[in-house]
This record gives structure tokens, sequence and C-alpha cells, in this order.
């Protein structure tokens, strides 16, 4: 079975404000990358995000961006501990996540979808696609509160 996932929102503005929210890593930083963000996502470069609840910057490699249309980034699988107690250092292979912007209602709205696959099909495989599920519908709903409302719902949520 291929370990893959889909979600996604509607973020009440126009689809280059939405897309600008994820590719510009100041504001990226303002909601979701609370331990900073640093490089634009753009097609060929490596970007690293650091995050207060797994602390340490990890390079975010970028493989295709479409102005106002489409992500797709790849990053090292995190396993984290699997049932026997031992840590897991590096899983040593890539998921791919690729992020979709549509325009809706004449461009007043966007739907968002983020998407991630790759994982082996293991128990670590499958318990880290749901951890990363969980993950990316909360960054969808950061996005929305930051974009729509100036809020960052991640602040001090993991400190």
């Amino acid at each position: 079975m291929a370990l893959k996932f889909e979600v996604s929102m509607r973020v009440s503005k126009p689809v280059h404000e939405v897309f600008e929210a994820v590719a510009d890593p100041a504001k990226l930083s303002g909601y979701f990358t609370t331990g900073g963000a640093v490089g634009r996502l753009e097609t060929g470069a490596t970007v690293q995000w650091d995050f207060a609840d797994f602390p340490g910057a990890f390079p975010v490699e970028v493989v295709e961006v479409v102005q106002d249309e489409k992500i797709v980034l790849k990053w090292e699988a995190n396993e984290g501990v699997p049932e026997d107690g031992q840590p897991v250092v590096g899983a040593n292979y890539m998921t791919t996540v690729t992020m979709s912007f549509s325009p809706l209602d004449g461009d007043t709205r966007t739907l968002v979808r983020i998407g991630e696959e790759g994982w082996r099909d293991t128990p670590t495989g499958l318990k880290a696609s749901y951890g990363n599920c969980m993950g990316w519908t909360q960054m969808l709903a950061c996005l929305k509160a930051f974009v729509e409302h100036g809020l960052n719902l991640r602040e001090g949520a993991f400190r």
C-alpha cells in the first residue's frame, strides 16, 4: 500500500497573497516555521526550516515552483521512535510534498491542497505519515488565521 495523504482548506484571500505567505520565508516564519525559515521557495533551491516542536533547522529541497499555482518539496522522512524504543537517527529517504493553489470565486478565495507521499510501508512509516498529516493540517489552519486575520496560532504552543 502506498502511504500518502492530501489535506485542503479554503482561505479567504486571493491566490497570489496566499501563495506568497508560503513562498516568502519571512511570512512563513510568522505562522508556521516557529524557529524560522531561511530562503525563498524557488525551483532548485535548498532552504532551511526550523520548528520549535522539532528543534534544529533542517534542509528542504525545492523541486518545482509554479508561481501562484504549485510548490513541490522533498525532505527527509522522520520516522520518529519505533515501537522497540530505539531512536531512528535518520530515515535515509525523502518524502515529496506537493502544494497546489487554486483561485476560487473570481480570485477572492483560494483552495490550498497539500499532499505528501513516499513513506516506507512499515509501522514507523505509517505513524510518521499520520504525524505529518496532522502537521500539514495545522499548517493550513495557521495559514488561514495568519493571512485572513494576522494571527499566529503556533505562538507559545510548543515552548
